[in-house]
Order: C-alpha cells, then sequence, then structure tokens
C-alpha cells in the first residue's frame, strides 16, 4: 500500500543539455522553483531550473492539494489571492490535466473557541475582499447533509480550490519549458560560484553554469545549502503523512478539515486523508542550533508533535550528514536525490477512523495507498523571499511550512519581479531573512 504516484526511479523527463550560461539559475523543482522559472521566462529571462532529483517528487506533490486563501497570514493573504487568480488562468490554459477545480474550503469547528477564532479571522480578512464566511450548525449540514460528527459551525470560502499536485507541478513544469525555461532533473546544485563576494555562477554535479542570479527554492535542503555558503537560516522540515482512498461515494465535493482529520474530494473519486494537525519531528544538529527561535512555535505546537531521535541516513538535518563539502566532491544532495519518507501509518489509521465516525454510511475507507513529506519550516510558520544582502545576486524562497502549493503561482511572479528588480506590487518586509537576525521578536502566522 506503502507507495507515491510519481516513478521516483524512472528515467528523467527533464534531460536537456547543461547550458554553460544563463541569466538566472534556479534552485529547486518544487512549485515555488517551477512557477518562478515560468514567470523568468515569460519576462525573456534566460533561465535554467536544477533539480537534484525529480521534479515536484518532494512536498510539492506530497500535499493536501489544497489552493486556499482562507486561514492565511495576513501578509500572505494579497499573494495568495493573486494566486488563485494565476490558478484559475493556468486552468483555462492548460486544461484539466491540473485537476483545478474550486468547490471551496470548509473548517469545521466542534468547539466555541474554534468559532472564535475563525470569527477572528474572518474580521480581519474582511479587507482583503475573500469570499469567506461563518457557516451556522445548520448551513454546515446543507454543505454535507450526510455527516454524524458533532460540528455546530464552520468557515466557508466558496472561491477556494484544489488541485492534483502530482500531476499539476510537471504540467506546470512543461509550461514553464515551452516558455523557454531550460529544466534539468538529476541535477543537484553543489556550490555557488562568486567572485569579490558576488554570484558569479554555479557549481553543479554535471559542470558550471556562469549566471548573475540565483534563486535557492530548494524546499527541505534549502537550509543546508545556504548554511554552506554561510548564510543561516533557522529552518527545519516535520514529517506529515497522507492516504488516498478508493473510490468512494461524494460526501463534500470541496477541502474540509476539524481539529482531528482533514479531507479532500480527489479526481480519481476518492479522498486524500490526513490527521488534522499531527506531525513528526526529527531532532538533528540544526533543532539545537534553532531552538530558541522556535520556542515561541513550540509552545503553542507541542502535543501535535512527535518528537523523534534521529532521521534517516542522508535527511537534510541528519546527525552523518554533512555541512561542509567542496564543489568538485559529491553532496548531501546526491546521496539523497528524492526524500521519500515512511508515512506513519498509526496516524492514517486514525484518520481513517474519523472519516468513518463522521460518515458511519461509508465506514472506514479502504486505503489506495500512502505517502509522506517532509515540509519546510520557519519559526513564525511564514516564508523567507528575500534578497541575500551579504551575498549580491541570491535571492532565497523557501520556508513555505506546507502551503507552498496553492500560493506557488503567486509567489514564482513576486519571485521573478524580485530578481529582476521589477515593481513586486505587494509589501515583503514580513518574508525579510534578516528578521531572525535583527532582534524581532517572532509572531506566529495564524494556525488555521
Amino acid at each position: 500500500m506503502n507507495g507515491f504516484p510519481i516513478g521516483l526511479t524512472d528515467p528523467p523527463v527533464f534531460a536537456p543539455d547543461l547550458p554553460r550560461q544563463a541569466d538566472v539559475v534556479v534552485i529547486g523543482g518544487g512549485v515555488i522553483g517551477v512557477m518562478t522559472a515560468y514567470h523568468l521566462a515569460g519576462l525573456g529571462s534566460k533561465v535554467v531550473l536544477c533539480e537534484k532529483g525529480r521534479i515536484a517528487a518532494e512536498q510539492s506533490s506530497r500535499n493536501w492539494g489544497w489552493i486556499r486563501q482562507q486561514g492565511r497570514d495576513f501578509s500572505e493573504l494579497p499573494i495568495m489571492i493573486e494566486s488563485l487568480r494565476i490558478w484559475q488562468d493556468l486552468s483555462a490554459e492548460l486544461g484539466p490535466e491540473l485537476g483545478f477545480s474550486q468547490q471551496g474550503v470548509l473548517y469545521l469547528a466542534r468547539s466555541e473557541a474554534e468559532m472564535a477564532g475563525f470569527q477572528a479571522w474572518t474580521d480581519q480578512a474582511r479587507g482583503f475582499g475573500v469570499d469567506t464566511e461563518m457557516r451556522s450548525r445548520q448551513a454546515v449540514q446543507e454543505l454535507i447533509p450526510d455527516h454524524r460528527a458533532p460540528w455546530i459551525g464552520g468557515l466557508f470560502t466558496g472561491s477556494d480550490a484544489r488541485a492534483e499536485p502530482w500531476r499539476a507541478v510537471p504540467v506546470l513544469a512543461r509550461a514553464a519549458q515551452r516558455r523557454g525555461a531550460v529544466i534539468v532533473e538529476n541535477c543537484a546544485v553543489r556550490a555557488l560560484d562568486r567572485a569579490g563576494g558576488c554570484v558569479v555562477g554555479v557549481i553543479t554535479e554535471n559542470g558550471r553554469i556562469a549566471c548573475d542570479q540565483v534563486v535557492v527554492a530548494g524546499g527541505a535542503w534549502s537550509s543546508l545549502l545556504l548554511r554552506r555558503e554561510g548564510v543561516a537560516l533557522p529552518q527545519l522540515s516535520v514529517l506529515a503523512s497522507v492516504a488516498a482512498t478508493v473510490p468512494l461515494p461524494e460526501v463534500f465535493a470541496g477541502n474540509a478539515a476539524d481539529d482531528l482529520f482533514a479531507f479532500r474530494r480527489r479526481m480519481d473519486g476518492g479522498y486524500t486523508l490526513a490527521l488534522g494537525a499531527n506531525h513528526d519531528f526529527f531532532i538533528g544538529p540544526d533543532a539545537f542550533r534553532a531552538f530558541a527561535k522556535f520556542l515561541p512555535l513550540l509552545r503553542k505546537d507541542f502535543r501535535s508533535t512527535r518528537f523523534l531521535p534521529r532521521s534517516s541516513a542522508d535527511y537534510p538535518d541528519g546527525w552523518g550528514t554533512k555541512r561542509r563539502w567542496s564543489g568538485d566532491e559529491i553532496s548531501p544532495f546526491e546521496r539523497q536525490r528524492v526524500l521519500n519518507p515512511k508515512p506513519n501509518l498509526k496516524d492514517l489509521r486514525k484518520a481513517t477512523q474519523y472519516f468513518a465516525a463522521a460518515f458511519p454510511q461509508i465506514g472506514v475507507p479502504p486505503l489506495r495507498t500512502t505517502w509522506a513529506g517532509m515540509i519546510d519550516t520557519l519559526p513564525d510558520l511564514v516564508p523567507v523571499v528575500d534578497r541575500i544582502a551579504a551575498i549580491p545576486g541570491l535571492v532565497v524562497a523557501t520556508g513555505m511550512s506546507g502551503y507552498g502549493f496553492g500560493i506557488g503561482p503567486g509567489m514564482g511572479r513576486v519571485v521573478a519581479d524580485l530578481v529582476r528588480g521589477r515593481t513586486i506590487g505587494h509589501d515583503l518586509t514580513r518574508f525579510r531573512h534578516s528578521r531572525f537576525s535583527d532582534g524581532s521578536p517572532i509572531r506566529l502566522g495564524p494556525r488555521l
């Protein structure tokens, strides 16, 4: 049953000859890197995207597939609103293979305290023009008529959407390729090449690419590469487990979650299931370095985190993972082409039981497959999207904290314009890299 839909051992799909010169090199073939390359190519930049393994083989295809404005940090929300518009345009351009469908996101409450939290977010969100509405017990019953859960109400955004991640991101990569981006799989970037402190290229396992702009969008691997370059980033990764059921009768066409479990209707007629908040965390050297910065989040989220003493070998924060290497030796990125962790089957059994309790007419749903992904997380649950002042030519876009799939198209546009020195159109102050070193207090994003 355990498996993942992308053929991780299949021959690379994107395997052109490696260019020796580019305007921009993007490191990382997840949705942020792919959409950055897509927008850069659309602006006329000569862009090369290097992916150490396979396009979208890590978290960008292992997420729940939600595209949501609802519950976002208010600094992210304007970019997410733009991103939803881009998803709509992409769906019209690229067709049904994306799996894009606007059926809404519904957060469900079992307590008045949860309803109060929903109301507080809604009150602040009104000024952004999103169509979020509080829903009563009766209104929830109308949206999900056959449920038997003790839901007393909810929060609903009808314009929010879903797509099929493992299908969508490779489709987006092919669209970037048609625009002129060069995408190379199985090509790890080992190091930046610098002269006078400035970026002048990258050293890959297949040779050097000359360039004066680099975007690090490496997800769970970003901190490891940046540390090698002397850039400290307090990013850690947590493991989240997900399951896909066999085809089932439709109970709700959109995405829904309460404090126990989450479910999403899939293109294949099944549901994607996961626990609402639980995740596993592997303790490694970076966890000790970043401990103080993560304390506010730990205090708030401690009970939903299972702490494990060590990860598998060669994971980004593994005890034996190299932190220093030269450009002419095998890097950690080649030793672990794709993070493919084992899912927590105990958690997934709980998710099926919660689903069965809510929908007894269906019962415990048979699972078709299960998987897990490593989510790149920052102490405030908000990404870093910024130029690194100490290294001219270096832009970082990482730490999407599990929400990157939905915001990817809009964030890719932002990063592309940041690289090109164009007007961004959004305030990126909240996403600055220096917030972790300038004495600013850690201000947590909403956990809705």
